[in-house]
């Protein structure tokens, strides 16, 4: 029987750590009352354009301290890869959390997906420079070490006894002066591990959100807590089951991320390993396909981004429903004007202007709020803009290039070359200014008071649906028809399906195959073929081209699309009903006849019946 001294020994000494770890885990994710918010993203090791962003938004002085006095800094993750200076930025960072809390201030970082890749040995973007930061802290004889244990598991791999000065070459290459000490550091009780794993996925500060990626279907599941604590514990558990099977000597430091479940797999086979270690094997396995390493976690999402108000618009409300919040902020993909954007009525601003030059052609840029005041300060002077309103564009394009713009170009630039393709469709290409620019032409229907590719593409932009290229009217050859702006590269469906690419989309496909339907049943499309679904392989957004099939008199669905189940979400119940017969007479009575407008309308009617049921 335990004494009741013992007893008390072994409670306290159970407990306590479970208290302490309970305490550590209630963080704190949300605050209100800041009287000024200066946001910023993805430095990935421009430390002097960081410096001088910072500067010129009154945060650091001259000798490179706190200088914001209440001001709350929030970094929406990415400090490192790429880059040269990424320690120095961290080593920033954590110390004006410190001088900022002193002067009544904040400065909150948000993961990025680059942060938690250093932590879980997904090492594709880190540079040599790097690495070599961490050399000195790094012994011949560790190297040393770890270079027999890489010619022992090489020659394992191979029939043949393998050149040792082939080995050491490879060895140098992949695992670089530094790359040990480096690993390290990022451990759990390295000095950046352990602080990059107390840091939040997603905060809340004045009812504004701030994440790296974007607020992808998660967010609305989990709410604000359970979204940090769990994804938190996720990559903490990861990097600590590596640790384990690091120390046994069954993993190297230099297996990446892609590796870990291959290895792990085969190791486990072995009954001759330690007990916790075949725990941590099975543990290592399950987390490699954890929620915070997938597309769609707040990490690494693009859907914020890619996706249209009518496929997103739901996403988006459910997320913030749940965090309690009415606008988010996020970095991860450079904006395509390397200016702040804002988008969805200022629901959404992007903040990822391309910091580090040398890979996105951008500058540093920090978003100040300020009550309901924005205003945006470049790295290069302290005047401030305002955030710039995300261009609608339906297809890649160089440079900045808007839909105004383009239907001017398509308008009037000289037409250069018309060809027939394998698909039957008729292929132009344009110059404006020694830029060329394709269009695929589409001849006028009889009726002159019918064209319904210029009535998709006006009734895309009524919806703001985003799925329909620049369309415009104009001779071709003599011919009357219309140009629709086709991106360079573009795959349509049949290629998309033979080749199974397209899991990468910004936008998730099925996502983005729901609005084409709804679409469709809209505009009773009664042929959507292969080559009418068109992606930009970049992002993998679908334009919907070709409508000739489309605007009937029926007032129903087409038959392709009767048994097919819509998802009709609240976005389409508003975009619906604000399409009265008078809007669509106003904008689309010069492209269709009377018949086929009043056949639009009833058939809207009927999707505002569907989507009434299921809201």
């Amino acid at each position: 029987m335990i004494r009741r001294q013992e007893y008390m020994r072994v409670m306290v000494a159970t407990l306590v750590p479970m208290l302490l770890s309970a305490c550590a885990m209630a963080e704190q994710y949300r605050w209100s009352g800041v009287e000024r918010i200066v946001a910023l993203s993805d430095p990935h090791g421009a430390y002097t354009a960081l410096m001088k962003t910072l500067g010129n938004a009154g945060l650091v002085d001259a000798q490179g301290g706190w200088s914001g006095d209440s001001t709350h800094l929030v970094i929406t993750g990415d400090l490192l890869d790429r880059g040269p200076d990424s320690r120095k930025i961290m080593d920033l960072v954590m110390r004006l959390e410190e001088e900022a809390v002193r002067a009544g201030g904040m400065v909150h970082l948000t993961l990025g997906n680059h942060e938690v890749m250093n932590l879980v040995g997904d090492l594709r973007y880190v540079s040599r420079s790097e690495y070599a930061v961490f050399a000195a802290e790094e012994s011949g004889e560790e190297r040393e070490r770890w270079y027999q244990k890489y010619r022992e598991q090489e020659n394992l791999r191979s029939d043949v006894r393998l050149n040792e000065l082939a080995l050491r070459k490879a060895f140098e290459k992949s695992r670089p002066p530094g790359f040990f000490a480096h690993r390290q550091a990022f451990g759990s009780e390295g000095k950046y591990g352990r602080w990059l794993l107390q840091k939040p996925v997603l905060v809340v500060v004045n009812e504004t959100a701030f994440v790296h990626g974007g607020l992808p279907p998660i967010v609305g599941e989990l709410g604000l807590d359970d979204l940090n604590d769990q994804l938190r514990a996720e990559v903490s558990d990861y990097v600590r089951q590596a640790e384990v099977l690091i120390g046994y000597g069954l993993i190297s430091p230099g297996a990446s991320f892609y590796d870990h479940v291959e290895l792990a797999t085969s190791i486990l086979s072995d009954d001759s390993i330690a007990d916790d270690a075949k725990v941590a094997l099975q543990k290592l396995i399950e987390l490699n396909d954890a929620r915070v390493h997938d597309s769609g976690s707040p990490l690494w999402y693009r859907g914020t981004v890619g996706c249209g108000a009518l496929t997103e618009g739901d996403v988006i409300a459910n997320a913030f429903g749940a965090i309690d919040a009415w606008r988010v902020v996020i970095g991860h993909t450079p904006t395509v004007t390397r200016q702040v954007l804002q988008k969805f009525d200022g629901q959404v601003i992007e903040i990822d202007t391309g910091m580090l030059n040398a890979s996105y052609q951008g500058s540093g840029n920090a978003l100040v709020i300020e009550g309901d005041t924005l205003s945006v300060i470049n790295e290069a002077e302290p005047a401030s803009v305002s955030p710039v309103s995300h261009p609608r564009r339906v297809g890649a394009r160089d440079g900045a290039l808007t839909a105004e713009s383009l239907e001017h170009i398509l308008a009037g630039a000289d037409i250069v070359s018309s060809r027939t393709d394998k698909t039957e469709r008729q292929i132009v290409e344009l110059s404006r200014d020694g830029v060329m620019f394709s269009a695929l032409f589409t001849p006028a229907p009889r009726s002159k008071k019918v064209n319904t590719e210029l009535a998709a593409y006006r009734l895309d932009r009524l919806l703001g649906l985003d799925m329909v290229p620049v369309t415009v009217a104009r001779e071709v050859d003599g011919k009357a028809g219309t140009l629709q702006f086709l991106p360079k590269n573009s795959r349509d469906e049949a290629f998309r399906t033979s080749s199974g690419l397209g899991g990468s989309a910004w936008c998730p496909l099925q996502r983005q195959w729901n609005s084409m339907y709804v679409f469709d049943a809209l505009i009773h499309n009664e042929v959507r073929a292969a080559n009418s679904m068109v992606y930009s392989p970049e992002n993998w957004q679908l334009l919907l081209m070709g409508h000739s099939s489309a605007f009937g008199s029926k007032k129903d669905r087409p038959k392709h699309l009767s048994n097919v189940e819509l998802q009709l979400t609240g976005t389409w119940l508003d975009a619906l009903t604000a399409l009265s017969d008078d809007v669509l007479a106003e904008n689309l009575g010069d492209v269709l006849d009377k018949r086929r407008l009043s056949a639009l309308g009833k058939r809207r009617d009927l999707l505002l019946r569907e989507v009434e049921k299921l809201n």
